[in-house]
């Protein structure tokens, strides 16, 4: 059983961890050819990106719960329920996408201003977020396609994707920053401009996979219209809470970024960077977590609690150690940004101190992500979650950070280390949780198609 689990891990981390490692390269990437444009630059696109980043947990949360579903499906061996949970997710993930874009096209300063009053970034992130309209959209269907396509353990496809969209993202980032091969020099625009292409490509990659490499699933955009009230049902018992927790905590996430948006550029700009180093720091243990949720979802959906109560031990001491590694690296790491970031004095000192903090911050959010985004929603567990995030955030370290930054004016780095203990706070409940074993769930139905007819 020992050697089962491991292989049957190891098949599943080794290709999430590259996509991982992938998209944070080319975040990295972003941000050290901005680097070269302007700390303005870096600092309206780093405020921007928290849309794409709250959009992204709006796609995970709902990829959560085709996920969970598909995965205990694909235990069960039915192909018939994963294709309507596809398109249960892909009607949802659509219509948010929608709003988003249409906001992005029509009102980008609007989005601005809730992050900074500054007129010069406001100009630089507008321009970046009307071409970013067009990348949402695709990305609303790339996501919910390649999270089904990793819950039936396909994520090798997935990884080869994603290789191909984020390596000709790095490569017109180069082109359009810099101006190779004659093309304009378009500064932040042209990182969007690039991300957009990208994404496109890795849409028309997904349904060329779809027609002629996937025998078991099928990107069908006429997925969205099956109907099946069951499956409905439970897709939005689960999804729901899974994408209000993921909305909850990026929100709240964002407000952060308000937070030291209104403490001035150097703030921002070190903030950028960390958030980059930190990406890295976090691929291990996070795509550790992703893994183990697929495998204990499957177990699951084959009716094996024992096994599967047996494998989340193991994935817990996994997590232990990949946190572990990720601090190491941070630490590592710190020295080489140090030399090569170009920020204003004040921005360099905040930058050493905030790596710092976040080399032991790291095993605070592996712990967390892995349990409460992979061994409790595996199970179906997704409202403790939403009720444990909700609370830790915002009441207590949103909250937290403008007291300490409005009303005490402590300095930057102080109000950084605060918001910074936000992972530790819910640690007692979130434990307390996985030792209770209240997620160890089968999920699955027996009899979905036969009650419609």
């Amino acid at each position: 059983m020992k050697d089962r689990f491991y292989s049957q891990i190891l098949k599943l981390v080794v290709p999430i961890v590259i996509q991982n490692l992938l998209s944070a390269a080319v975040n990295s990437a972003d941000v050290v050819m901005l680097n070269y444009v302007g700390q303005s630059s870096i600092s309206a696109v780093s405020l921007a990106a928290n849309y794409a980043n709250v959009l992204f947990m709006v796609f995970y949360g709902l990829g959560t719960g085709a996920t969970l579903l598909s995965a205990q499906y694909w235990g069960k061996k039915d192909l018939q329920a994963i294709r309507v949970v596809e398109g249960i997710a892909l009607r949802f993930s659509v219509l948010i996408t929608l709003i988003f874009s249409g906001f992005a096209a029509f009102a980008p300063e609007l989005m601005m201003r809730l992050f900074t009053p500054d007129a010069e970034l406001i100009q630089i992130g507008a321009g970046y977020l009307r071409v970013m309209s067009v990348t949402y959209l695709c990305w609303s269907i790339i996501e919910i396609y390649l999270a089904v396509l990793r819950s039936i353990g396909k994520v090798t496809v997935s990884m080869v994707l994603n290789i191909l969209a984020f390596s000709l993202n790095i490569f017109l980032n180069a082109v359009f920053i810099f101006g190779l091969f004659g093309a304009p020099k378009l500064g932040a625009t042209g990182v969007a401009i690039a991300t957009a292409i990208s994404r496109i490509v890795e849409l028309a990659g997904c349904f060329f996979v779809s027609m002629v490499l996937s025998k078991d699933l099928k990107l069908n955009l006429a997925y969205m219209f099956i109907r099946n009230k069951a499956l409905l049902k439970d897709f939005i018992q689960l999804s729901l809470p899974a994408l209000g927790n993921d909305i909850s905590w990026s929100v709240a996430f964002s407000m952060y970024s308000v937070i030291l948006g209104h403490l001035g550029t150097d703030a921002v700009a070190a903030n950028s960077l960390v958030i980059v180093v930190r990406n890295f720091g976090t691929v291990l243990c996070f795509g550790t977590a992703s893994a183990g949720g697929i495998l204990l979802g499957n177990v699951m959906g084959e009716g094996d609690m024992e096994r599967a109560k047996e494998y989340a031990s193991k994935l817990m001491k996994l997590t232990v150690i990949t946190g572990a590694i990720g601090g190491v690296l941070i630490l590592a790491a710190t020295p080489f940004v140090m030399h090569f970031a170009s920020l204003s004095e004040t921005a360099m000192h905040y930058l050493k101190y905030m790596l710092l903090i976040n080399t032991y911050y790291v095993m605070g959010a592996a712990v967390n992500t892995t349990l409460i985004a992979g061994v409790f929603r595996s199970g179906g567990d997704t409202r403790f979650g939403l009720i444990c995030d909700t609370i830790d955030m915002w009441c207590y370290a949103v909250p937290l950070g403008f007291i300490a930054a409005f009303v005490f004016k402590l300095p930057v780095l102080w109000v950084y280390f605060l918001l910074c203990t936000d992972e530790f706070v819910k640690w007692p409940w979130v434990i307390k949780r996985y030792r209770s074993g209240k997620w160890l769930k089968n999920i699955t139905r027996d009899d979905l198609f036969v009650q419609q007819k």
